[in-house]
């Protein structure tokens, strides 16, 4: 007897031990952009059992996980989920950035190297080399020999091409055409699954749709009035989504304004998931989905719109039909997801001032007013050369040849933005250059998001609930990019193969994902990361 309990107890600290290493057959990584955390309270209701409330009730939810530098943007916010990294070490900086070296703007993925694989239009000369630093994708595929298959697919090229990595492959909507398409960086013609795929015209079809609410419009308790004066109009159709809006089939752009854009990366997934036969490999697969239209749609309506609820309602669904999808093909158990965003979002200033809550709009053309400011002091010249992204941009070679302090030239301008209506802090570079990385506030927030190389001269964060001036349509709309929590705080989930159920209310910046995810998968962390595997996952 003592010898069968003696094997029973070795079968099952083997049994203990091959799970504890055993590794998921397939991770999905999902970003929802635009998403904040409170969505997941706020529509929690409207959603059904196996979207976002299965992710909720069976796996880990960290409640409190944000952003750790600005600017909150779309380009950043990927490549600082998959890096586990910040923009001053993975180098992008932003969507776009004006570039100090061949002195025009250049944006994070255009590649002029390559071409469009799928259509003949140049939304393909595209690749991930402004990305410095290695993806949790990539480190994968080194720890694979490159065997495993990691794959991005987005409405959004940037969606798709920094999660993917440098060594994964990346798939993108053309808004030109109505198709996925791909770059020459990843290989030179589609594979046949994508064309088969393209051939389904779903873009044609689903424009062909009128987006009006999918449940009865007075069940939408979650959103302020279906008509406001916050909203942007929808293609001269006004902003009644009860009344619902027609859409052009012929204008396949218009398919990321609305929800079915979401609807359309939903079948691509599950294209993806059978095409390339993900998680029936001896090696684990990774799939990189980032749903885009809660993006387009948030910065038309708001976040207190009808079309907002109404699209995570839709999101939902799109949700529960990829694991379903993913129970089928790989297991129930057998896969790991992680569901995240690359930002969240601002309420709409005039909304919030015409309910006497501080915010405004920063109207400024910054550059103009700059050049006369900083002639009046040093004489005529051309001294700024460029702002965007809340960051000045001097010419360094007028103030040589002005014999001027780069230094003295950096104070004075961040102390005449100081001056102005909305201006929370300003920084010149040299003092950003000599913070330490970890440091706490706003001051900490810039510094993670400042490059040395990229970067520009002085830096500036407004009043919270201030938008600048051209990132909104009139007083209606809005946008994200602060440093302020309603920018920063996005959900943070994890579920399935190697997850527990629970939650956290600790403190954990976005960089955290990519080490747990190559803890789970004991895999090297990509070479620039600066984030933690989050304990609570690994607890017993």
């Amino acid at each position: 007897m003592k010898k069968i309990h003696l094997l029973a107890i070795l079968l099952c600290l083997t049994s203990l031990a091959k799970a504890q290493t055993e590794k998921p057959k397939l991770v999905v990584g999902i970003i929802v952009d635009q998403m904040r955390q409170e969505y997941l309270y706020r529509f929690n209701d409207k959603f059904g059992d196996d979207g976002f409330n299965r992710l909720i009730n069976e796996g880990f939810m960290f409640k409190n996980a944000h952003f750790n530098y600005v600017p909150t943007y779309t380009g950043p916010g990927h490549t600082s989920v998959y890096t586990g990294s910040t923009p001053a070490i993975h180098g992008i900086i932003a969507n776009d950035w004006y570039s100090k070296k061949i002195k025009h703007h250049i944006y994070c993925a255009y590649d002029s190297t390559e071409t469009t694989v799928g259509s003949s239009s140049n939304k393909g000369m595209m690749s991930p080399r402004n990305m410095l630093t290695t993806t949790i994708t990539d480190e994968l595929k080194l720890a694979t020999q490159k065997r495993a298959k990691t794959i991005g697919i987005s409405i959004k090229d940037r969606g798709a091409i920094f999660p993917a990595g440098h060594l994964g492959e990346a798939y993108w909507y053309d808004s030109e055409t109505g198709d996925f398409i791909t770059s020459t960086y990843y290989k030179n013609e589609l594979p046949s699954w994508v064309q088969k795929f393209n051939d389904k015209k779903w873009a044609k079809k689903l424009l062909s749709q009128k987006w009006k609410p999918i449940n009865v419009s007075r069940s939408y308790t979650a959103a302020g009035s279906d008509e406001n004066n916050y909203e942007g109009d929808f293609y001269g159709q006004g902003t009644s989504l009860s009344k619902g809006y027609k859409l052009d089939n012929e204008n396949f752009g218009q398919l990321a304004a609305v929800p079915f854009g979401n609807d359309m990366l939903k079948e691509m997934a599950l294209a993806t998931i059978s095409g390339e036969n993900l998680g029936k490999h001896d090696d684990t697969d990774f799939l990189a989905v980032s749903f885009s239209s809660t993006d387009y749609v948030g910065h038309r309506f708001g976040p207190n719109s009808m079309e907002v609820e109404d699209t995570y309602i839709r999101l939902d669904k799109n949700i529960a039909e990829i694991l379903k999808k993913l129970d089928q093909q790989v297991g129930a158990g057998n896969y790991t997801v992680f569901l995240s965003a690359d930002h969240a979002v601002s309420e709409v200033p005039q909304y919030f001032t015409d309910n006497k809550i501080p915010s405004g709009y920063f109207v400024h053309r910054l550059r103009d007013e700059l050049n006369r400011f900083l002639n009046e002091q040093f004489g005529e010249a051309d001294w700024v050369e460029n702002v965007s992204n809340s960051q000045v941009f001097l010419n360094h070679k007028t103030i040589l040849e002005k014999k001027q302090s780069l230094h003295d030239v950096q104070d004075l301008v961040a102390h005449y933005i100081m001056e102005l209506d909305g201006v929370k802090e300003t920084y010149p570079a040299y003092v950003i250059h000599n913070l330490d990385y970890d440091i706490n506030g706003i001051k900490g927030l810039l510094t993670r998001g400042y490059n040395q190389v990229r970067s520009g001269d002085v830096l500036y964060a407004l009043e919270p609930s201030w938008l600048e001036s051209g990132r909104h349509d009139g007083n209606t709309g809005t946008t994200h990019g602060s440093s302020y929590s309603y920018d920063t705080h996005v959900p943070m989930l994890f579920y399935g193969h190697g997850v527990k159920h629970g939650s956290s209310v600790k403190y954990h910046p976005i960089t955290d994902i990519a080490p747990s995810i190559a803890m789970m998968l004991n895999v090297m962390l990509p070479n620039g990361a600066t984030g933690q595997p989050a304990q609570e996952l690994f607890e017993d």
